[in-house]
């Protein structure tokens, strides 16, 4: 198979998940974001990298947003949504995180392809994703060319970044005023 070959693959598989996301949801997803106090982004694996660089972008909105486990992260609390990205919903440290934040009154939003797991129970806004993966088989998901949870992990990737490009026609912010809180001790 050529390169080109590979680039139309991967790009149609991505474009099947991506459509297979309810406009309702995406929209209650930044509803949820821009109505939060603060932001706290968690994930486990490639899930978790892919969350790091939407907590990111956040920032660069002037919003305040953390990632869970670094120490600089302060206590969640009533007023603040946890985002949580799992493929399955059952990562245990991820089930705990978002068992904690409902206990202090938070709200979670979490990204997944599995229709039902721990943490869809505890959501309160589920983005769900029709990709296939070694840990969550379903009916209806993408099936994929690409190795292991790839199309989840790229579409879970996309899809924070159309959120960001949502909150920030929300919040009528653009590219330039965002790149001015762009890291600059690198």
């Amino acid at each position: 198979m050529s390169e080109q070959a590979y680039v139309e693959l991967v790009l149609n598989e991505l474009q099947q998940s991506l459509h297979s996301i309810k406009p309702e949801a995406a929209e209650a997803f930044v509803s949820l974001i821009d109505d939060a106090d603060e932001i706290f982004c968690a994930g486990a694996g490639r899930s978790g990298f892919q969350v790091k660089g939407f907590a990111m972008r956040l920032m660069h909105m002037g919003l305040k947003s953390y990632v869970v486990g670094e120490t600089v992260t302060p206590n969640i609390k009533k007023g603040d949504v946890l985002v949580i990205c799992s493929g399955s919903g059952e990562t245990k440290s991820l089930v705990e995180h978002a068992k904690k934040a409902k206990a202090e009154g938070a709200k979670i939003a979490l990204i997944t392809l599995s229709e039902s797991s721990s943490m869809q129970a505890l959501a309160d806004v589920v983005v769900l994703i029709a990709a296939s993966s070694p840990k969550a088989a379903k009916q209806g998901a993408v099936i994929s060319k690409q190795p292991m949870g790839s199309l989840f992990e790229q579409s879970e990737g996309l899809f924070m970044d159309i959120a960001i490009m949502m909150l920030m026609d929300k919040q009528g912010k653009d590219s330039d005023t965002m790149f001015g809180r762009h890291a600059n001790l690198e």
